[in-house]
């Protein structure tokens, strides 16, 4: 006897290649194709979502990051939500948007963290990486208030929402491990911070 199809058998579809080119918010939702990596899709999206930054910096004004950041988080609420009821799961792995938009946050504020100090450089590569580490630890782990927007809301907006502050997590590390550096190397240079 053959086994039914699941589709025609009305289970949801599999996120496959044909899935995501049945629509253009799953094309997104699904991160360009990095969503459908085999393995850890999360770490693929992120992957994605630093090297599209790397992309966009190089075109885009600094005035129009917040707008776009703004509109991906937004419509990465829809196009998450719609995905993820498509594939009849809570937060699926293959969908990965919100993963790229929380890449694109860190590594934003970092870059005007850096030229607020008054390097005016890009972004170190050191930094890029550690930025992308912590961002992946906190999303991954889904510990603390991570795992509890995890738990709590749903849809497009928990999708969306727990990068969210999986990317604000990393942001606050980040600063504090830049500002405990600091410290150690004007300790080393036998100069101290009253405070």
């Amino acid at each position: 006897m053959n086994p039914v199809p699941p589709e025609v058998a009305g289970a949801p579809p599999r996120a496959d290649l044909r899935f995501l080119l049945r629509s253009p918010w799953h094309f997104l939702a699904l991160g360009c194709a990095s969503g459908l990596s085999p393995v850890a899709p999360g770490t693929a999206g992120s992957l994605f979502g630093w090297v599209t930054y790397l992309g966009l910096q190089s075109v885009l004004a600094a005035w129009a990051w917040p707008p776009l950041l703004l509109l991906g988080f937004v419509g990465g609420v829809w196009i998450c939500g719609l995905t993820a009821r498509a594939l009849g799961l809570h937060d699926p792995s293959p969908v990965v948007w919100d993963e790229i938009v929380a890449m694109w946050l860190v590594l934003w504020v970092a870059q005007r963290a850096v030229e607020a100090m008054g390097s005016g450089a890009s972004l170190p590569w050191e930094m890029q990486l550690a930025a992308f580490a912590l961002f992946r630890l906190f999303d991954a782990v889904k510990r603390g208030p991570v795992g509890w927007v995890d738990r709590k809301v749903g849809g497009g907006l928990g999708i969306m929402l727990d990068d969210l502050v999986a990317a604000l997590l990393a942001l606050l590390a980040l600063g504090a491990g830049s500002f405990l550096l600091v410290c150690i190397e004007l300790e080393l240079h036998g100069i101290r911070l009253v405070m």
